[in-house]
């Protein structure tokens, strides 16, 4: 790839963090102005950590409220059981939601849901199962791939998903061995004869049903055991020699007990599919839907290479992409349509709008964080399929998928929520931090200036001049802008006192809601 050399300005940051985080305030736009490009993405890839998720909900009947339940047994009562499975799911869920509004200036939370969607698990029936394998998304989300798919192939969540766990030498299961190959590796192609994908055929999966057989798990729900487990049987596996097809150029797998499924996934990862199979589902995520010919020779090929050439190390690749002239091509830019996901994260994340209120109100606010963004078509670790989310593979409308006439109107709905109606637990007030916002951009006291800062953070290109004096007639309510200045230097002078707070604060929630709406807010 023809590496970037352009100009380092606010626009090519603001796109930047677009894509790579869940939502970046202008504060953070002109931080990363000043590191460069290259300190700018090596930032990203910094290890972002995060806090153990909380018993909040009088469900749980075993961990005391405001400790973590994710090693914790138990009850034996089969309603206190199901009870406390229910808390510690909405626990799950507000904790997921929480580390998105929360995220630092790190890639790793815009990965780890890349690859939530790309293995699709959706249910293990343990909160806790389901917790470890997240875990295991985070720790190798900006690591090696290849150890991922090994990890993932053997996590319990993965084993009770795809019925890994009754896979066995007396009852192969192909789920898994198929779905390795159809969706998390090599990927299906055209179908070139009965059972034959072009990149794999029934032979393959019927020998990776016999490779992954004998992994069992042990603990779910258990009111004895603390943690959830996979654990190989050897009575349970099949030690014949597998043989694979001729586009794996009819290779065999030798019986290697615990071991084996880790060779057969080396020798799937020396088919060059993989490489480039992945590395398309990364562009599509991360640049344009569209695929064209001169997209797949001259970037997914680049990306691919590197991958290879790095043992499968997502950095490199990652960082190749993040610094060539085609990401900063304005004709990407704005190509997607925002996730729901993305939606909502970039109202609050841009203001830094965080709940941060008691124990129980926080959790509450930010399970209704979650049970938004799942109105509006996507509820984290809850895909509709083990493919993922259609709108990330199905073409040819792809992210045109999460827009229709229900899940606009949700859209809208929201952004009235958050700036009009706002969200109020316990008598804790959630609504976004406008006036935060406001303090932060270049110039709050020039209306002009405070709708091109905000446009820099919320647009991903500049809209028409009129479009700009539409809004910023909302935001000093249709006078002249020195009426603005004088009254925003009112409340700099007095900020408490909500004689001049409260008229600032209206006139900025006017504004936000108005733009949150507007059709290029909803592309990134």
């Amino acid at each position: 790839m023809t590496p970037y050399n352009g100009p380092w300005t606010s626009a090519e940051v603001a796109h930047l963090l677009r894509r790579c985080t869940f939502g970046a305030s202008f504060q953070d736009i002109q931080n990363a102005v000043g590191m460069g490009m290259l300190g700018a993405v090596s930032q990203l890839f910094s290890t972002s950590n995060v806090d153990q998720p909380l018993a909040y909900d009088p469900g749980e009947q075993i961990v005391p409220l405001g400790q973590t339940w994710v090693s914790a047994v138990y009850p034996s009562n089969p309603t206190a059981n199901q009870q406390t499975e229910g808390a510690r799911m909405k626990s799950l869920g507000a904790w997921l939601a929480k580390n998105l509004n929360q995220e630092s200036l790190s890639l790793t939370e815009k990965m780890l849901f890349f690859w939530q969607n790309h293995f699709g698990v959706s249910t293990s029936g343990d909160a806790r199962a389901m917790y470890q394998y997240l875990q295991l998304l985070r720790q190798h989300a900006l690591g090696n791939v290849k150890q991922l798919v090994r990890d993932v192939t053997i996590d319990p969540c993965m084993l009770l998903f795809l019925n890994g766990s009754t896979n066995t030498v007396f009852s192969p299961n192909e789920n898994y061995g198929r779905e390795l190959l159809e969706l998390f590796t090599v990927g299906k192609g055209a179908q070139l004869a009965a059972g034959d994908y072009s990149t794999f055929t029934e032979q393959d999966v019927a020998a990776a049903a016999k490779i992954f057989t004998g992994y069992v798990v042990q603990g779910v729900r258990s009111d004895t055991q603390a943690q959830v487990s996979s654990q190989f049987m050897p009575v349970l596996h099949d030690t014949s020699t597998k043989t694979l097809s001729y586009h794996f150029g009819n290779q065999t797998i030798s019986a290697a007990g615990a071991l084996e499924y880790a060779n057969y996934i080396d020798v799937v990862f020396n088919q060059a599919d993989t490489a480039l199979y992945i590395c398309r589902k990364l562009y599509r995520y991360f640049v344009n839907c569209d695929i064209t010919v001169w997209v797949e020779q001259n970037i997914i090929a680049d990306m691919a290479q590197t991958f290879v050439a790095n043992n499968f190390e997502i950095e490199p690749v990652l960082t190749a992409l993040f610094t060539s002239a085609h990401f900063y091509d304005i004709s990407v830019r704005g190509a997607i349509i925002r996730s729901p996901l993305e939606t909502l994260c970039a109202m609050l994340n841009t203001s830094n709008t965080t709940a941060n209120f008691d124990l129980q109100s926080t959790y509450q606010i930010y399970l209704s964080m979650y049970g938004l963004a799942d109105q509006m078509g996507q509820g984290y670790a809850a895909p509709p399929s083990v493919a993922g989310w259609t709108a990330y593979y199905q073409a040819p409308a792809f992210y045109r998928l999460w827009i229709n006439s229900t899940y606009i109107k949700k859209r809208f709905d929201v952004a009235n929520l958050l700036t009009s109606n706002f969200y109020n637990v316990n008598g804790n007030v959630f609504k976004i931090k406008v006036v935060d916002l406001l303090n932060g951009l270049s110039a709050p006291a020039s209306a002009p200036q405070v709708i091109d800062d905000l446009c820099l953070v919320l647009f991903p290109k500049d809209i028409p001049a009129a479009d700009k004096l539409a809004i910023k007639s909302i935001l000093t309510n249709g006078l002249p802008d020195f009426e603005w200045t004088l009254q925003y230097n009112e409340y700099l002078a007095d900020p408490t006192n909500p004689v001049f707070y409260n008229p600032v604060e209206l006139r900025m929630q006017a504004v936000l809601n108005v733009m949150f709406k507007m059709p290029q807010f909803h592309v990134c």
